[in-house]
Protein backbone atom coordinates (compact mmCIF):
# COMPACT_ATOMS: atom_id res chain seq x y z
CA UNK A 1 0.00 0.00 0.00
CA UNK A 2 1.57 3.31 -1.13
CA UNK A 3 1.65 6.46 0.85
CA UNK A 4 1.62 9.75 -0.42
CA UNK A 5 5.05 11.33 0.61
CA UNK A 6 4.55 14.53 2.95
CA UNK A 7 5.93 17.63 1.04
CA UNK A 8 8.95 19.09 2.57
CA UNK A 9 9.24 21.47 4.67
CA UNK A 10 10.43 24.55 3.09
CA UNK A 11 13.56 25.83 5.30
CA UNK A 12 13.35 29.60 6.98
CA UNK A 13 14.69 32.35 4.19
CA UNK A 14 18.22 32.86 4.81
CA UNK A 15 19.01 36.22 6.78
CA UNK A 16 20.88 39.22 4.48
CA UNK A 17 24.44 39.47 5.27
CA UNK A 18 23.46 42.97 5.50
CA UNK A 19 20.92 42.27 9.01
CA UNK A 20 23.77 39.70 10.30
CA UNK A 21 26.83 42.63 9.89
CA UNK A 22 24.48 45.22 11.61
CA UNK A 23 23.76 42.62 14.80
CA UNK A 24 27.25 42.27 15.39
CA UNK A 25 27.64 46.40 14.51
CA UNK A 26 25.05 46.98 17.39
CA UNK A 27 26.21 45.07 19.64
CA UNK A 28 29.92 45.88 19.39
CA UNK A 29 28.30 49.67 20.32
CA UNK A 30 26.57 48.22 23.21
CA UNK A 31 29.03 46.88 24.67
CA UNK A 32 31.48 49.79 24.18
CA UNK A 33 29.02 52.11 25.81
CA UNK A 34 28.75 49.91 28.82
CA UNK A 35 32.53 49.92 28.64
CA UNK A 36 32.91 53.45 28.75
CA UNK A 37 30.00 54.17 31.74
CA UNK A 38 31.18 51.25 33.96
CA UNK A 39 34.84 52.25 33.75
CA UNK A 40 33.50 55.99 35.15
CA UNK A 41 32.09 53.97 37.88
CA UNK A 42 34.15 51.48 38.65
CA UNK A 43 36.26 54.66 39.80
CA UNK A 44 33.85 56.78 41.87
CA UNK A 45 35.44 55.82 45.04
CA UNK A 46 38.80 56.83 43.91
CA UNK A 47 37.50 59.83 42.74
CA UNK A 48 35.49 60.66 46.01
CA UNK A 49 38.80 60.14 47.80
CA UNK A 50 40.42 62.55 45.76
CA UNK A 51 38.39 65.47 46.30
CA UNK A 52 37.06 64.57 49.68
CA UNK A 53 33.31 64.25 49.14
CA UNK A 54 30.87 62.72 51.47
CA UNK A 55 27.74 60.42 50.43
CA UNK A 56 25.55 63.48 50.01
CA UNK A 57 28.19 65.50 47.83
CA UNK A 58 29.15 62.85 46.02
CA UNK A 59 25.19 61.82 44.55
CA UNK A 60 25.17 65.91 43.90
CA UNK A 61 27.92 65.15 41.91
CA UNK A 62 27.16 62.00 40.23
CA UNK A 63 23.62 63.96 39.44
CA UNK A 64 25.82 66.09 36.65
CA UNK A 65 25.74 62.88 34.60
CA UNK A 66 22.19 62.43 35.14
CA UNK A 67 21.52 66.09 34.02
CA UNK A 68 23.25 65.52 30.94
CA UNK A 69 21.55 62.37 29.66
CA UNK A 70 18.23 64.12 30.57
CA UNK A 71 19.24 67.25 28.21
CA UNK A 72 19.65 64.90 25.58
CA UNK A 73 16.57 62.69 25.52
CA UNK A 74 14.38 64.97 24.33
CA UNK A 75 16.03 65.47 20.86
CA UNK A 76 17.42 62.07 20.76
CA UNK A 77 14.84 60.47 18.76
CA UNK A 78 14.37 64.26 16.54
CA UNK A 79 18.43 63.90 15.74
CA UNK A 80 18.19 60.20 15.20
CA UNK A 81 15.34 60.94 12.38
CA UNK A 82 17.45 63.56 11.03
CA UNK A 83 20.86 62.00 11.37
CA UNK A 84 20.39 58.45 10.96
CA UNK A 85 21.52 56.31 13.60
CA UNK A 86 24.92 55.75 12.48
CA UNK A 87 25.81 59.18 12.70
CA UNK A 88 24.37 60.05 15.95
CA UNK A 89 25.95 56.73 18.26
CA UNK A 90 29.06 58.68 16.42
CA UNK A 91 28.52 61.92 18.28
CA UNK A 92 27.51 60.49 20.68
CA UNK A 93 30.47 58.46 21.15
CA UNK A 94 33.12 61.50 20.14
CA UNK A 95 30.91 63.37 23.18
CA UNK A 96 31.32 60.22 25.75
CA UNK A 97 35.18 60.32 25.03
CA UNK A 98 35.92 63.85 26.13
CA UNK A 99 33.89 63.95 28.89
CA UNK A 100 35.68 60.30 30.14
CA UNK A 101 39.30 62.45 29.46
CA UNK A 102 37.86 65.72 31.62
CA UNK A 103 36.92 63.53 34.25
CA UNK A 104 39.46 61.67 35.13
CA UNK A 105 42.00 64.59 34.43
CA UNK A 106 40.09 67.08 36.79
CA UNK A 107 39.64 64.79 39.62
CA UNK A 108 43.65 64.63 40.32
CA UNK A 109 43.99 68.08 40.16
CA UNK A 110 40.94 68.16 43.08
CA UNK A 111 38.69 70.17 40.25
CA UNK A 112 35.01 69.66 41.01
CA UNK A 113 33.45 72.06 38.51
CA UNK A 114 35.93 70.27 35.75
CA UNK A 115 34.71 66.80 37.32
CA UNK A 116 31.54 68.01 36.71
CA UNK A 117 31.69 69.20 33.60
CA UNK A 118 33.51 66.08 32.29
CA UNK A 119 30.52 63.67 33.61
CA UNK A 120 27.70 66.52 32.26
CA UNK A 121 29.45 65.46 28.19
CA UNK A 122 29.59 61.98 29.51
CA UNK A 123 26.03 61.90 29.93
CA UNK A 124 25.03 63.96 26.77
CA UNK A 125 26.71 61.45 25.06
CA UNK A 126 25.50 58.77 26.27
CA UNK A 127 22.11 59.96 26.30
CA UNK A 128 21.84 60.44 22.65
CA UNK A 129 23.84 56.93 21.67
CA UNK A 130 21.37 55.00 24.44
CA UNK A 131 18.57 56.40 21.62
CA UNK A 132 19.94 55.73 18.45
CA UNK A 133 21.49 52.19 18.81
CA UNK A 134 18.13 50.81 20.68
CA UNK A 135 16.10 52.44 17.89
CA UNK A 136 18.91 50.49 15.29
CA UNK A 137 18.68 47.31 17.75
CA UNK A 138 14.90 46.97 17.50
CA UNK A 139 14.93 47.63 13.98
CA UNK A 140 17.30 44.49 13.51
CA UNK A 141 15.51 42.92 16.25
CA UNK A 142 12.21 42.96 13.74
CA UNK A 143 14.54 42.08 10.45
CA UNK A 144 15.86 38.85 12.50
CA UNK A 145 12.48 38.10 13.35
CA UNK A 146 13.18 36.48 17.11
CA UNK A 147 14.05 38.84 20.45
CA UNK A 148 17.68 39.91 20.49
CA UNK A 149 17.46 43.42 22.20
CA UNK A 150 17.88 41.33 25.87
CA UNK A 151 21.21 40.63 24.16
CA UNK A 152 22.41 43.85 22.80
CA UNK A 153 21.73 45.07 26.30
CA UNK A 154 23.84 41.63 27.58
CA UNK A 155 26.43 43.02 25.78
CA UNK A 156 26.10 46.39 27.66
CA UNK A 157 26.60 44.71 30.68
CA UNK A 158 29.60 42.18 29.27
CA UNK A 159 31.19 45.84 28.09
CA UNK A 160 30.16 46.69 31.89
CA UNK A 161 32.04 43.63 33.40
CA UNK A 162 34.97 44.80 31.23
CA UNK A 163 34.75 47.92 32.63
CA UNK A 164 34.35 46.91 36.54
CA UNK A 165 37.47 44.19 35.81
CA UNK A 166 39.66 47.11 34.50
CA UNK A 167 38.31 49.31 37.35
CA UNK A 168 39.43 47.01 40.21
CA UNK A 169 42.80 45.93 38.41
CA UNK A 170 43.55 49.70 37.85
CA UNK A 171 42.73 50.47 41.49
CA UNK A 172 44.90 47.33 43.15
CA UNK A 173 47.60 48.50 40.85
CA UNK A 174 47.16 52.00 41.51
CA UNK A 175 46.66 53.51 38.15
CA UNK A 176 45.80 57.17 37.99
CA UNK A 177 42.33 57.76 37.60
CA UNK A 178 43.52 60.37 34.32
CA UNK A 179 45.52 57.56 32.68
CA UNK A 180 42.93 54.84 33.20
CA UNK A 181 39.87 57.04 31.61
CA UNK A 182 41.70 58.62 29.20
CA UNK A 183 43.03 55.43 27.76
CA UNK A 184 39.59 53.93 27.45
CA UNK A 185 38.04 57.08 26.08
CA UNK A 186 40.41 56.17 22.68
CA UNK A 187 39.48 52.63 22.46
CA UNK A 188 36.24 53.30 23.36
CA UNK A 189 35.56 56.33 19.98
CA UNK A 190 37.78 53.92 17.85
CA UNK A 191 36.07 51.00 18.16
CA UNK A 192 32.56 52.61 18.14
CA UNK A 193 33.19 54.66 14.42
CA UNK A 194 34.64 51.26 13.07
CA UNK A 195 31.27 49.30 14.42
CA UNK A 196 28.98 51.98 12.70
CA UNK A 197 30.17 51.60 9.28
CA UNK A 198 28.33 48.36 8.96
CA UNK A 199 24.74 49.89 10.52
CA UNK A 200 21.39 49.12 8.40
CA UNK A 201 21.29 52.03 5.72
CA UNK A 202 19.12 54.50 5.94
CA UNK A 203 16.09 53.32 4.38
CA UNK A 204 16.83 49.54 5.94
CA UNK A 205 17.52 51.11 9.67
CA UNK A 206 14.26 52.61 11.07
CA UNK A 207 15.50 56.80 10.22
CA UNK A 208 13.61 56.67 6.83
CA UNK A 209 11.77 60.00 8.14
CA UNK A 210 15.03 61.83 7.76
CA UNK A 211 13.33 63.25 4.50
CA UNK A 212 10.42 64.09 6.49
CA UNK A 213 9.74 68.38 7.62
CA UNK A 214 11.09 69.13 10.60
CA UNK A 215 7.52 69.91 11.74
CA UNK A 216 6.39 66.52 11.14
CA UNK A 217 9.14 65.24 13.37
CA UNK A 218 8.01 67.50 15.94
CA UNK A 219 4.52 66.65 15.99
CA UNK A 220 5.03 62.63 16.18
CA UNK A 221 7.16 63.11 19.30
CA UNK A 222 4.49 65.18 20.70
CA UNK A 223 2.07 62.35 19.60
CA UNK A 224 4.21 59.77 21.45
CA UNK A 225 3.47 61.72 24.35
CA UNK A 226 -0.35 61.45 24.73
CA UNK A 227 -0.25 57.99 24.23
CA UNK A 228 -0.96 56.11 27.55
CA UNK A 229 1.29 52.46 26.66
CA UNK A 230 4.01 54.82 25.74
CA UNK A 231 3.35 56.55 28.81
CA UNK A 232 3.18 53.29 31.30
CA UNK A 233 6.04 51.56 29.47
CA UNK A 234 7.78 54.48 30.39
CA UNK A 235 6.89 54.53 33.83
CA UNK A 236 8.39 50.96 34.00
CA UNK A 237 11.31 51.61 32.54
CA UNK A 238 12.01 54.43 34.80
CA UNK A 239 11.86 51.97 37.69
CA UNK A 240 13.99 49.22 36.19
CA UNK A 241 16.51 52.41 35.37
CA UNK A 242 16.54 52.92 39.04
CA UNK A 243 17.00 49.37 39.90
CA UNK A 244 19.78 49.40 37.81
CA UNK A 245 21.68 53.15 38.40
CA UNK A 246 21.08 53.07 41.72
CA UNK A 247 23.54 49.83 41.72
CA UNK A 248 26.13 51.55 39.24
CA UNK A 249 26.22 54.71 41.55
CA UNK A 250 26.25 53.45 44.99
CA UNK A 251 27.00 49.19 45.14
CA UNK A 252 30.86 49.93 45.27
CA UNK A 253 31.10 52.46 47.60
CA UNK A 254 28.28 51.09 49.73
CA UNK A 255 29.81 47.57 50.34
CA UNK A 256 32.58 49.89 51.20
CA UNK A 257 30.84 51.51 53.64
CA UNK A 258 28.28 48.70 55.20
CA UNK A 259 30.72 45.82 54.51
CA UNK A 260 34.05 47.43 55.23
CA UNK A 261 35.52 45.83 52.21
CA UNK A 262 38.92 47.37 50.32
CA UNK A 263 38.06 50.05 47.13
CA UNK A 264 39.22 47.13 44.75
CA UNK A 265 37.18 44.59 46.59
CA UNK A 266 33.83 47.31 46.35
CA UNK A 267 34.53 47.28 42.46
CA UNK A 268 34.92 43.78 42.27
CA UNK A 269 30.99 43.45 43.57
CA UNK A 270 29.94 45.89 41.63
CA UNK A 271 31.22 43.19 38.85
CA UNK A 272 29.27 40.65 40.35
CA UNK A 273 26.28 42.58 39.93
CA UNK A 274 27.40 43.55 36.04
CA UNK A 275 28.01 39.38 35.33
CA UNK A 276 24.44 38.73 36.80
CA UNK A 277 22.98 41.67 34.54
CA UNK A 278 24.69 39.70 31.88
CA UNK A 279 23.64 36.24 32.55
CA UNK A 280 20.14 37.59 32.83
CA UNK A 281 20.00 39.30 29.50
CA UNK A 282 21.56 36.14 27.80
CA UNK A 283 19.07 33.54 29.02
CA UNK A 284 16.11 36.51 28.70
CA UNK A 285 15.83 36.09 25.32
CA UNK A 286 15.07 32.26 25.03
CA UNK A 287 12.95 32.69 28.21
CA UNK A 288 10.89 35.76 26.57
CA UNK A 289 10.30 34.28 23.18
CA UNK A 290 9.42 31.10 25.20
CA UNK A 291 6.97 32.50 27.71
CA UNK A 292 6.54 36.17 26.40
CA UNK A 293 7.22 39.65 27.91
CA UNK A 294 4.46 39.53 31.29
CA UNK A 295 5.55 36.97 32.86
CA UNK A 296 9.27 37.03 32.24
CA UNK A 297 9.35 40.22 33.35
CA UNK A 298 6.80 39.27 36.70
CA UNK A 299 9.40 36.91 37.45
CA UNK A 300 13.13 39.09 37.12
CA UNK A 301 10.82 41.91 38.93
CA UNK A 302 10.46 39.37 41.98
CA UNK A 303 14.04 38.31 41.91
CA UNK A 304 15.33 41.93 41.86
CA UNK A 305 13.28 42.65 44.91
CA UNK A 306 14.79 39.81 46.54
CA UNK A 307 18.49 40.13 45.78
CA UNK A 308 18.57 44.01 46.59
CA UNK A 309 16.94 42.74 50.22
CA UNK A 310 19.12 40.22 50.70
CA UNK A 311 22.17 42.69 49.50
CA UNK A 312 21.23 45.35 52.03
CA UNK A 313 20.44 43.03 55.34
CA UNK A 314 21.91 40.12 55.17
CA UNK A 315 24.67 41.07 57.42
CA UNK A 316 27.17 38.80 55.87
CA UNK A 317 29.43 39.52 53.21
CA UNK A 318 29.32 36.69 51.11
CA UNK A 319 25.50 36.35 51.42
CA UNK A 320 25.22 39.86 50.29
CA UNK A 321 27.07 39.24 47.50
CA UNK A 322 24.71 36.31 46.70
CA UNK A 323 22.20 38.97 47.00
CA UNK A 324 23.83 41.34 44.28
CA UNK A 325 23.88 38.76 42.01
CA UNK A 326 20.42 37.77 42.48
CA UNK A 327 19.74 41.64 42.23
CA UNK A 328 21.78 42.05 38.80
CA UNK A 329 19.69 39.16 37.18
CA UNK A 330 16.69 40.16 38.44
CA UNK A 331 17.23 43.84 36.86
CA UNK A 332 18.15 42.87 33.67
CA UNK A 333 15.39 42.55 31.39
CA UNK A 334 13.38 45.93 32.26
CA UNK A 335 15.67 48.14 30.46
CA UNK A 336 15.93 46.36 27.09
CA UNK A 337 12.11 44.68 27.03
CA UNK A 338 10.77 48.16 27.54
CA UNK A 339 12.78 49.76 24.96
CA UNK A 340 12.04 46.89 22.84
CA UNK A 341 8.49 47.45 23.64
CA UNK A 342 8.37 51.09 22.59
CA UNK A 343 9.63 49.84 19.05
CA UNK A 344 6.77 47.72 18.45
CA UNK A 345 6.18 49.59 15.78
CA UNK A 346 8.51 50.61 13.39
CA UNK A 347 7.88 53.66 11.80
CA UNK A 348 7.30 55.85 15.20
CA UNK A 349 10.17 53.94 16.84
CA UNK A 350 12.32 57.20 17.29
CA UNK A 351 9.81 59.17 18.92
CA UNK A 352 9.01 56.61 21.34
CA UNK A 353 11.48 55.33 22.58
CA UNK A 354 12.98 59.10 22.78
CA UNK A 355 9.68 59.20 25.28
CA UNK A 356 10.43 56.70 27.13
CA UNK A 357 13.90 57.23 27.34
CA UNK A 358 13.39 61.20 28.76
CA UNK A 359 10.81 59.14 31.04
CA UNK A 360 13.42 56.24 32.35
CA UNK A 361 16.63 58.79 32.47
CA UNK A 362 14.48 60.74 35.31
CA UNK A 363 15.61 57.59 37.28
CA UNK A 364 19.62 58.99 36.94
CA UNK A 365 18.85 62.34 37.63
CA UNK A 366 16.61 61.60 40.90
CA UNK A 367 18.57 58.72 42.14
CA UNK A 368 22.11 59.80 42.64
CA UNK A 369 21.20 63.02 44.80
CA UNK A 370 17.90 60.97 46.78
CA UNK A 371 20.25 57.95 47.85
CA UNK A 372 23.28 60.55 48.34
CA UNK A 373 21.14 62.18 50.94
CA UNK A 374 19.24 59.14 52.44
CA UNK A 375 22.38 57.78 53.12
CA UNK A 376 23.83 60.70 55.22
CA UNK A 377 21.41 59.76 57.36
CA UNK A 378 21.13 55.84 56.99
CA UNK A 379 24.66 54.94 56.15
CA UNK A 380 25.03 54.44 51.82
CA UNK A 381 23.95 50.80 52.28
CA UNK A 382 20.98 50.81 54.19
CA UNK A 383 19.85 53.37 51.47
CA UNK A 384 19.60 51.24 49.02
CA UNK A 385 16.38 49.62 50.22
CA UNK A 386 14.70 51.96 48.34
CA UNK A 387 15.04 49.43 45.37
CA UNK A 388 13.01 46.83 46.40
CA UNK A 389 10.54 49.37 47.93
CA UNK A 390 9.84 50.62 44.31
CA UNK A 391 10.28 47.42 42.72
CA UNK A 392 7.26 45.71 43.97
CA UNK A 393 4.57 48.11 43.06
CA UNK A 394 6.08 48.06 39.20
CA UNK A 395 4.67 44.67 38.71
CA UNK A 396 1.34 46.56 37.87
CA UNK A 397 2.90 47.92 34.65
CA UNK A 398 4.20 44.97 33.13
CA UNK A 399 0.85 44.22 31.10
CA UNK A 400 2.06 47.70 29.00
CA UNK A 401 4.30 45.79 27.55
CA UNK A 402 2.44 43.27 25.35
CA UNK A 403 2.88 44.08 21.41
CA UNK A 404 -0.12 46.02 20.47
CA UNK A 405 -2.71 44.11 18.64
CA UNK A 406 -1.91 43.94 14.59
Amino acid sequence: MSRTAAPPTAPPPAVPRVVLAARTAVAVVFALNGLAVATWFSRVPAVRDALGLSAGRLGLLLLAMSVGSLLAMPTAGLVAQRLGTARTVALGSALVAAGLTVAGVAAPAGSLPGVAVGLCALGYGSGICDVAMNVEGAVVERRLGRTVMPRFHAAWSLGSVAGAGLGAGSARLGVPVAAHLAALAVVVLLGTLLAVRSFLPAAEGGTSSASAAPADRRRDLLAAWREPRTLLIGLLVLVAAFAEGSANDWLAVAFIDGYDLSEAAGAAVFGVFVVGMTLGRTVGTVALDRWGRVPVLSGTILLATLGAGVAVLAGSGPVAIAGVALWGIGASLGFPVGMSAAADEEHRAPARVSVVAVIGYTAFLAGPPLLGLLGDRVGTLHALLVVPLLLLPTLALVPATRPPAR
